[in-house]
């Protein structure tokens, strides 16, 4: 494996991890842009947008654009988080050259006012079908309630009036404010060419004008909440707690993964032995997540309406007795061995390794090879995941339930 990595004059940063006996190549533009960088008035633009890029360019119509992609029997596709918009695609390496002449067109879209409305419609229809999913319901209600003020409370799909209200006008100027080619990387993983990579994209990108695409930060004040929303349709009771974690550029993000590995991991964990094992919950799970300055516990829990509270208390007893005598070295351990097994087993095939690389440029600036992520991985202690116990409670935050119930009784955060 080698790591090459250019910049282009205007800002746009080209990073690649190439691997000669590779037969395959993953590439992608990796955006710097999503739902915390939107204004409250263009809220779920930056998903809308995602989906107006594939309408097609000044170049190419949206049929040319499919064609051009089915042509080279690419697998292609695209995301918006929170933080960022992904524009991917898995394709055999003598298409180099044309993906990134296609996707690199693609970025700088036409945004036809005709194209505008009928995907406004679809994107109005997909907040819908969303919202007759309680899972999905509940991680935006309860996202809103934690975050509060922050930037990081919005909705990736924003709300059926933020979208309605969306025009081109505001579509065409916020592309032009976060598509800048300072916010832009463009990575690559897999047998990679990269002289002809940088070639195609000064060709293809080299005159795009550079401008300021700065991001704002403010510290979260993570808020205390318990929420019920009466969902009749439904027939089991959906719920997702947040708690405050490491965020991710903190080095303790791999002790708060494997925390969450030790004690609800979908298999083997503390929570899974006492909820899953024994019948009593359809799912229950604990997972970290760090953004760019801050960081979720995410405690999820699927059962039976009438055995909510009782679960949830089970959950917030682990929690306590996990803060209150730690975890073990054997614990540790397997934990240790199972997330080493899942980073090798991911970084098999180029795609893994373009979101791992991709990812890590956009929210770190830094690269960081299989065998780094093990290092830290191995470098966890027992010290390391009992300190996050005692500096992030996981049994505090916002609890958020969707389903048949009313209400529901918890001393969450008593």
């Amino acid at each position: 494996m080698e790591f090459l990595q250019t910049r282009l004059d205007n800002g746009l940063t080209i990073i690649a991890e190439s691997n000669p006996q590779a037969h395959t190549q993953a590439l992608g533009f990796f955006v710097r842009t999503g739902a915390r960088d939107e204004e409250d008035a263009e809220a779920g633009v930056s998903h809308f947008l995602e989906h107006m890029i594939f309408k097609g360019s000044q170049r190419r119509s949206a049929a040319e654009v499919n064609l051009e992609f089915d042509e080279m029997g690419a697998d292609y596709n695209a995301y918006t988080s929170e933080e960022a918009t992904v524009y991917h695609a898995n394709i055999l390496p003598e298409f180099q050259a044309r993906t990134v002449a296609l996707l690199g067109d693609l970025l700088r879209p036409a945004l036809r006012e005709e194209d505008f409305d009928s995907e406004k419609n679809v994107i109005l229809e997909e907040i819908a079908m969303y919202d007759d999913q309680p899972p999905f319901g509940a991680d935006d209600k309860c996202r809103a309630l934690f975050f509060g003020g922050h930037p990081l409370a919005r909705s990736v799909l924003g709300t059926t009036a933020s979208v309605s209200g969306i025009s081109v006008e505001q579509m065409r100027d916020y592309c032009r404010r976060r598509y800048q080619p300072a916010n832009i990387t463009l990575a690559v993983a897999g047998k990679v060419d990269f002289d002809q990579l940088v070639n195609t994209a000064n060709q293809i990108c080299g005159d795009w004008q550079p401008g300021p695409a700065e991001r704002g930060f403010s510290t979260p004040l993570y808020q205390n909440n318990v929420n019920c929303l009466h969902k009749e349709s439904a027939t089991q009771e959906y719920l997702l707690a947040m708690a405050a974690a490491p965020h991710g550029k903190d080095p303790r993000r791999f002790a708060a993964k494997l925390l969450s590995m030790i004690v609800g991991d979908d298999s083997g964990s503390r929570i899974y032995w006492e909820l899953i094992e024994t019948g009593k919950a359809e799912h229950a799970s604990l997972h970290y997540y760090g953004y760019e300055d801050a960081g979720t516990f995410f405690t999820y829990l699927c059962c039976q309406p009438e055995a909510t509270a009782d679960n949830l208390q089970v959950i917030r007893q682990i929690y306590q007795q996990a803060r209150r005598d730690g975890v073990s070295q054997t614990e540790l351990s397997l934990a240790q061995s199972k997330l080493a097994a899942r980073v090798v087993l991911g970084s098999e095939r180029p795609r893994g390794r373009l979101f791992a690389i991709g990812n890590n440029w956009l929210y770190r600036r830094e690269y960081r090879s299989v065998r780094d992520d093990l290092a830290s991985i191995r470098g966890v202690t027992v010290a390391d995941c009992n300190a996050i116990l005692r500096d992030y409670p996981l049994v505090s935050g916002t609890v958020c339930a969707v389903g048949p119930l009313a209400s529901f009784a918890t001393e969450w955060n008593s």
